[in-house]
């Protein structure tokens, strides 16, 4: 890694991360006390299951699952994995994902295949997902609207927030902690890799896709209704968001056939993260891996993924 451009450029991100924050409209206070209730304690065999109700926002309970493996790799405390669930309509499933995945997803849960491997891992229910379904995603993107807010700047919010309350569990090692998530999930994942730099690698999975292209191609109604952010574009490009990562490792997997991610928004940004991880000496700590499919996760992804966290945590 080159040293000499690396601080200029991490000085120069930590303003647009800033930045970038300041347009998600208005959030809770960031240093607001959060709060934990365990509801119940499960023994799922090869992993711990602690059902949460997590008070992070002020404005609803957050309910959410963390998963502590009973083998942690060489009696080490555990890497922790904060698992984003994704959206494909299924409004009553959220963190539930993580113990029984979604159609277009492998069928060994995520939460299996990474206790497994040694790592904890931490997910909670978005907004209208979930334990916190029962409002339309349209009415509370509204309401959020009305009070200044984005939808994905709170779902956001409350993903930090529940970074903020792993670092307080004294059994996980959070100076390794990684993000992964499918479709609205992988949206969740780079966003958070962009704006937290606890995130030490950031896996993605078919929804790295380029704002810009969407629009020239008509294909706004592809997203739902929490991804759009007001007067996002004037600032930031996919890639200059997905810059803010640099230059921690970050992987991303899409199919060439996926309407959300359009191949030359895919182009277009793995070009331009090429550029700044090859100016700071980082370029093998960035890829982008395409295979010949639409919107689902494929057994090469799969592996990819769980070894990218290997390698990297």
């Amino acid at each position: 890694m080159n040293t000499d451009a690396l601080e200029p450029f991490l000085e120069d991100q930590r303003a647009s991360r800033n930045k970038l924050y300041s347009l998600l409209g208005r959030l809770p206070a960031r240093n607001r006390p959060i709060s934990a209730e365990t509801v119940k304690t499960e023994d799922r065999g090869t992993f711990i299951l602690e059902k949460l109700s997590l008070d992070l926002n002020g404005i609803e309970p957050v309910p959410a699952y963390l998963l502590l493996p009973k083998q942690p790799r060489g009696g080490r405390k555990p890497p922790l994995i904060v698992y984003h669930h994704s959206h494909g309509g299924f409004y009553g499933v959220g963190k539930e994902e993580l113990l029984k995945p979604a159609p277009y997803m492998q069928q060994h849960a995520y939460g299996e295949a990474l206790t497994e491997r040694g790592y904890a891992v931490l997910a909670i229910d978005a907004y209208v997902f979930g334990e916190r379904s029962g409002r339309s995603e349209l009415s509370v993107f509204k309401e959020m609207l009305w009070q200044g807010r984005s939808m994905l700047g709170m779902m956001l919010y409350d993903a930090i927030r529940a970074v903020d309350y792993a670092c307080t569990r004294p059994e996980l090692d959070t100076g390794r902690i990684g993000t992964v998530g499918m479709s609205m999930g992988s949206t969740m994942a780079w966003w958070l890799g962009a704006l937290d730099t606890r995130i030490r690698a950031v896996a993605d999975i078919c929804c790295l896709t380029d704002f810009h292209t969407l629009m020239k191609e008509g294909g706004l109604d592809r997203h739902g209704i929490f991804y759009y952010i007001p007067d996002l574009l004037t600032h930031y490009s996919t890639a200059q968001i997905n810059a803010l990562i640099a230059p921690r490792p970050h992987l991303s997997v899409a199919g060439v056939h996926d309407p959300l991610t359009p191949v030359l928004g895919l182009d277009k940004v793995e070009q331009e993260l090429n550029q700044v991880y090859r100016s700071i000496g980082a370029s093998d700590y960035w890829k982008l891996l395409r295979y010949d499919v639409a919107h689902e996760e494929t057994p090469e992804m799969r592996k990819e993924v769980l070894d990218f966290f290997d390698r990297m945590l």
